[in-house]
């Protein structure tokens, strides 16, 4: 399907039109499944399966967003949705377990209990945060690399920049946010 015609399904269905919706799914359907599998490895402690973080995400992304200008623009808020909810969800497990949110920067992703990982998830969300207010391509490019599971040039392709330019992004956030989290690198930040 061409770009033009998903962004177009797209933005039916947010006004409404169930049939676009179905279409538009079906079409986005296996990428959201990839990007949704390469976010619930990074964040092991998630009781929610690939299928679900995809629904909920497609729900949120269909109910709350503007009028989308691009296939990119989709893929982006569908990033940033996946990340918002498995935020959502290991803030209210730290909450439910310990009565509250103290937060440890050990960053060792492979020794890492659920509790520990929603931590790391809670800190590094906040170190993209705030690299988002001064760099947002930056900010992008770690969303949709490390959250999204895309590739450097996936990622160069749906912004249309060069493979390098998305490199480049890709060495300064990672420098920024080992600088923010203190104690090297954020899990699984290193390739």
């Amino acid at each position: 399907m061409a770009r033009h015609d998903l962004t177009e399904l797209l933005n039916r269905a947010q006004r409404g039109d169930a049939s676009a919706a179905d279409a538009a799914f079906g079409a986005l359907y296996a990428e959201l499944k990839r990007m949704a599998a390469a976010e619930l490895r990074r964040n092991a402690g998630s009781t929610l399966n690939t299928t679900a973080l995809v629904h909920e995400a497609y729900a949120k992304l269909v109910a709350n967003t503007g009028a989308l200008a691009s296939r990119s623009h989709f893929f982006s808020l569908a990033a940033r949705a996946m990340r918002q909810i498995l935020v959502d969800q290991a803030r209210r497990r730290l909450a439910d377990k310990r009565g509250g949110r103290e937060i440890h920067t050990e960053l060792d992703a492979a020794h890492a209990s659920p509790e520990q990982r929603a931590e790391e998830l809670l800190v590094v969300d906040d170190a993209i945060a705030h690299l988002a207010q001064h760099d947002p391509r930056a900010a992008k490019v770690v969303e949709w690399h490390f959250f999204g599971g895309f590739t450097f040039a996936e990622i160069a392709a749906e912004l249309d920049l060069s493979e390098r330019t998305v490199r480049g992004d890709w060495a300064l956030a990672r420098a920024v946010l080992a600088r923010e989290l203190g104690a090297g690198l954020a899990p699984d930040c290193r390739s």
